[in-house]
């Protein structure tokens, strides 16, 4: 099922809502500048295990709406509230990739975790910004040439090879968003970092990281989990930046156990 989920007046977002009857929901956060679609080889699966997968786009990616506003970690935050309550959700595991693990850090922080039992962290923006020199150098390719922009994403996201059709695939993924909106979560990300967040995290949480993330280094997730209580790290060592795109299988394995746990364990 999909809808579209008004999170402020004018504002509309986009959600895929999988075997919606299903058992253990997940939430899926895309990273930045990407959507949904990231999530293609976990939607293929997981519902055939049970799992109710849903997943949404941020204002201005994807298929929701592109205001000119609103970038902000606490709006993007009110934002997956907003779907949150609209689809009437519980007990589900939220889980985010790269910033979309920022902003679910910043969710469970300034919502209380509501509706949230489990969290699920896949290489995060986290527990820092993303270095200035690094962002406004995105920024200024975003703005001068977006194309060229993410045609090199791929060479940063993975370690792995992949063919020309998957790689094409993934830059037209980056290109359904808006190029402000893409510049201005950049700037957020330079600007804002959840570090401070990371103490009130309250839910058993599972940190995904590839072991040779160029874009996030792995450190940054060891830092992390110390700063997380009840938290798991899992290194991804055939990984770079994407590890449910680079090891689907094992990426959805663990996922599945996870959610189905009571408790962490290795």
């Amino acid at each position: 099922m999909e809808y579209f989920v008004t999170v402020e007046p004018g504002v509309q977002v986009f959600v895929q809502d999988l075997n919606p009857a299903g058992a253990n929901p997940i939430l899926f956060i895309h990273g930045w500048p990407l959507s949904h679609k990231q999530y293609e080889y976990q939607f293929d699966v997981l519902p055939s295990k049970g799992v109710r997968c849903i997943a949404m786009d941020w204002r201005g990616f994807g298929y929701s709406d592109k205001p000119y506003s609103g970038y902000s970690l606490d709006r993007l935050a009110d934002d997956i509230l907003a779907v949150v309550e609209a689809l009437q959700l519980e007990n589900i595991t939220l889980a985010g990739h790269s910033a979309g693990g920022a902003l679910a850090i910043r969710y469970l922080a300034r919502h209380q975790s509501f509706g949230v039992s489990k969290l699920v962290l896949i290489g995060a923006q986290a527990p820092g910004s993303v270095p200035r020199q690094a962002a406004d150098l995105y920024i200024s390719e975003t703005l001068s040439d977006r194309p060229s922009m993410l045609a090199n994403l791929s060479n940063q996201f993975f370690f792995q090879h992949v063919t020309g059709p998957f790689s094409d695939w993934f830059f037209q993924i980056g290109l359904q968003a808006a190029g402000w909106a893409t510049a201005a979560v950049m700037m957020t990300l330079r600007d804002q970092n959840v570090r401070d967040q990371l103490e009130k995290i309250n839910v058993p949480t599972l940190i995904i990281h590839g072991t040779h993330d160029k874009v996030i280094p792995f450190a940054n997730a060891e830092e992390t989990s110390q700063l997380i209580k009840n938290s798991l790290l899992i290194p991804f060592h055939y990984s770079g930046h994407v590890p449910f795109l680079e090891e689907k299988e094992k990426f959805n394995q663990v996922i599945l156990r996870f959610i189905g746990e009571r408790s962490i364990t290795a």
